[in-house]
């Protein structure tokens, strides 16, 4: 009673903080989903990469146990006669990290780039399959291909060690190795929250990976809206949407296996494969937006004159609910 009730008091908290800046990412998500819609043909690209991605995933699961199993020496009957090197995995873990980011950085510099034709060149990025789409994508994988690997190495490189100090945690959990996983997983979103904006700008001009850093944090900090981008309530909402779809899902899938006439020893099993599979399918879909939110505020804050040009009834929405939510950092 007592966590239920200081959980709620939190989230009456939290409400009453961002209350006032709902319209504003309201706003934001209207806009970004506006040039989703216009190039219907970035979500084909998502999906085609969760396909990579679980077929990455799977290569990578075989020569993995394959390694461990021959390096430790492991007989038929799995007993194995010494540990793995510690340095191969950690390796491993590496590989499987930095293509997973790769893939997912690819994806969202091309959402980047094609946001930003329709931001600028509206008649570009006007259709489904729309040439922004393409010669986004096709920048993607060739002339950004290099910073995009680069500043995922960066979160693989993070996420390896987490995942080796989660291990050891598990043999021995002590006090030190609970602050160091909690520390890391620190820097792990700090490095993730970074690099979504970084991104950004290798999407849109192409910069090397390096240099869109140092363009974000000067952009932001020049126009005084640090506070900004550490306050968007936009994933929360995507998030809650993928799980509300996997909500549905599931029960649909507890729904056919009672109509299939299996026992209630499946119902559970049914939820649980309907909740995933909606889950990841929609989330994939919201990532796109979520890429296209971003893409937008970086727009925004470096080219409004653009877009009250190209989308002048968007950009006055835009500009009366920026203005509510922080009058003071709004200077345009």
């Amino acid at each position: 009673a007592v966590m239920g009730f200081l959980s709620f008091a939190l989230s009456a908290y939290y409400a009453y903080v961002v209350w006032a800046r709902i319209p504003f990412a309201a706003q934001n998500l209207v806009t970004a989903t506006s040039a989703v819609r216009k190039n219907f043909g970035l979500n084909f690209i998502a999906y085609v990469s969760l396909a990579f991605m679980l077929g990455w995933t799977l290569w990578w699961s075989a020569s993995f146990v394959s390694a461990m199993f021959v390096m430790s020496g492991c007989n038929a009957a799995g007993v194995c006669e010494k540990e793995a090197n510690g340095g191969v995995v950690f390796l491993f873990l590496i590989s499987y990290f930095w293509v997973h980011q790769v893939i997912k950085n690819t994806v969202h510099t091309t959402v980047a780039g094609t946001v930003g034709t329709w931001w600028f060149t509206p008649s570009e990025a006007s259709s489904c399959c729309s040439s922004a789409v393409r010669d986004s994508f096709v920048r993607s994988i060739t002339f950004s291909f290099g910073s995009i690997c680069f500043g995922s190495l960066v979160v693989a490189i993070i996420q390896a060690t987490k995942e080796i100090v989660r291990q050891m945690r598990e043999q021995d959990d002590g006090l030190l190795l609970c602050c160091a996983e909690c520390l890391i997983g620190c820097l792990e979103y700090l490095a993730e929250y970074f690099n979504k904006f970084a991104f950004v700008y290798v999407g849109l001009y192409g910069y090397s990976f390096v240099e869109s850093g140092k363009n974000v944090f000067t952009l932001f900090k020049s126009r005084g809206w640090t506070t900004i981008i550490t306050d968007n309530l936009i994933g929360n909402v995507l998030f809650m949407v993928s799980a509300g779809v996997g909500l549905i899902t599931g029960l649909i899938g507890i729904l056919l296996a009672n109509m299939k006439g299996l026992g209630a020893e499946f119902a559970g099993g049914a939820f649980g494969v309907g909740f995933i599979v909606g889950l990841v399918l929609t989330s994939v879909l919201m990532g796109v937006v979520e890429s296209a939110v971003n893409t937008v505020i970086v727009c925004y804050a470096e080219a409004p004159n653009e877009f009250q040009q190209n989308h002048p009834e968007l950009s006055n929405a835009m500009r009366e609910k920026w203005r509510q939510a922080w009058p003071v950092e709004f200077r345009y």
